[in-house]
């Protein structure tokens, strides 16, 4: 739900108009091709590149890094599209300081890595730029697979599948495709609409049929699908959001930070997007950092992010909690609520100091409160509407190393299965790896 513009302390147009398209262009500008030719100059081209083994979707880092330096940046891109056909959204959201570039040799020996994600960057875009697609469909099966969520995991899959010439319907909750690229994402990392820019270039392949606004469970079940198509794959993500537990958590002021940044990225004109004077963000993860910081771009002009544990344990990434900071954006750790003040809107949090102790997380008998006009929940997402005939692993769904089911012929991947580290990279690499085994299996190669 969003909250009114005549909310007490929440309102819109807190800047100058033009203030919202320079504070929400992209964080970083493109290199142009003499900044990438130097940046590739660096690469060591490692032998056995522990850059390549840090990826999750295993692109030939070097390679692609080499080909830039010979003046071929498509050529790189397709190096990088041959293993993430979603490289270009990749390059801007994966957390590379923890992955590529924290194993690049240079960052052990000089504190300073190859600039990898910028590399990958300019490489993929200049082929985007040429709306070129470098991949054509196989000859036709006449087999049908159903991808349930269009997000990464499942356009990922999706693609694939067309590939090897399968016919495959994609459906999704969404008006528009992408999952968490299109909807949960901070807008200044996929500006000028890039997110539904590359999956338009990406059903480019040909084979797949888009279905908008269906959902598994209330348009069609499982059972549905696997009747009328050869294969499943789901890619549903985390559509459950936890809640905080206490009295007056809705009460006028206060939602669910996923719904902020969706409305957001959905948001023509931001100067009509109400924010508070005073914000207070609950979590410490990538979602919690990007509400934080898109507060500040909107005019908030107090913004703290509060976490129960230490800054070790932070979902984040050192790189996005310095960004935050930078951003004025307050961190506190250690930390959680325990209530809600509110007269028919939100007031204050109240928090209460914690540590460890004998039962785990326990509080200190200390606490403290905050004013706010507009909290954020960012406390976890939890699966909703899997079918319960799927076994499960924890709180989401067990598949096998191929992303196969407990069901025969339903596989699954992304952020609703186990194992994963809930990162674009990670969905994109299962939804292909899920594909193979689609694939080998359709064509009985697969058990």
């Amino acid at each position: 739900m969003s909250n009114s513009p005549t909310t007490p302390g929440i309102a819109a147009a807190r800047l100058h108009p033009e203030d919202y398209a320079r504070h929400f262009d992209d964080l970083y500008p493109n290199y142009d091709a003499h900044e990438a030719m130097v940046a590739a100059d660096r690469c060591y081209f490692c032998h056995d590149a522990p850059c390549i083994t840090a990826c999750p979707t295993e692109i030939d880092i070097p390679l692609f890094i080499r080909q830039i330096q010979a003046g071929q940046p498509e050529a790189a891109a397709k190096t990088i599209f041959d293993q993430n056909i979603l490289g270009g959204m990749c390059a801007r959201v994966c957390p590379t300081e923890t992955l590529c570039e924290g194993a690049c040799v240079r960052e052990a020996a000089e504190g300073k890595p190859v600039e990898i994600g910028r590399l990958q960057r300019y490489a993929t875009e200049t082929m985007l730029a040429r709306n070129a697609h470098p991949y054509t469909r196989a000859t036709a099966t006449g087999k049908r697979v159903a991808v349930v969520g269009a997000g990464p995991a499942g356009l990922a899959c999706a693609h694939r599948l067309a590939m090897h010439g399968h016919d495959v319907t994609l459906y999704d909750a969404h008006e528009k495709p992408g999952g968490l690229n299109e909807y949960g994402i901070a807008a200044y990392k996929a500006a000028h609409d890039f997110a539904a820019a590359e999956v338009a270039w990406l059903l480019q392949i040909g084979g797949i049929t888009m279905k908008s606004g269906w959902r598994l469970g209330a348009d069609g079940t499982l059972a549905d699908l696997q009747a009328s198509h050869d294969a499943v794959f789901l890619g549903i993500g985390l559509a459950g959001v936890n809640a905080l537990g206490l009295a007056q958590e809705d009460a006028p002021g206060a939602r669910d930070a996923v719904d902020f940044i969706a409305e957001l990225r959905q948001t023509e004109d931001l100067s009509t997007l109400p924010i508070g004077r005073h914000v207070v963000v609950i979590g410490g993860g990538m979602t919690a950092v990007d509400a934080a910081v898109q507060s500040r771009l909107l005019g908030a002009e107090h913004v703290t992010m509060v976490y129960r544990r230490g800054r070790e344990d932070m979902g984040a990434s050192d790189y996005e909690l310095n960004h935050a900071a930078n951003e004025g954006v307050k961190i506190i750790t250690n930390a959680m609520p325990v209530a809600v003040h509110a007269n028919g809107a939100l007031r204050e949090m109240e928090f209460a100091y914690t540590h460890a102790g004998e039962t785990g997380l326990e509080p200190t008998g200390e606490t403290f409160r905050l004013k706010a006009d507009q909290v954020f929940k960012a406390i976890g997402q939890t699966l909703e509407g899997a079918p319960d005939a799927l076994a499960r692993a924890g709180r989401k769904l067990a598949v096998d190393p191929d992303g196969r089911t407990s069901l025969p012929g339903v596989w699954a991947g992304g952020d609703c299965t186990g194992g994963g580290e809930d990162l674009t990279v990670t969905a994109v690499a299962q939804g292909r790896n899920a594909a193979e085994s689609i694939h080998a299996t359709l064509m009985g190669a697969g058990a």
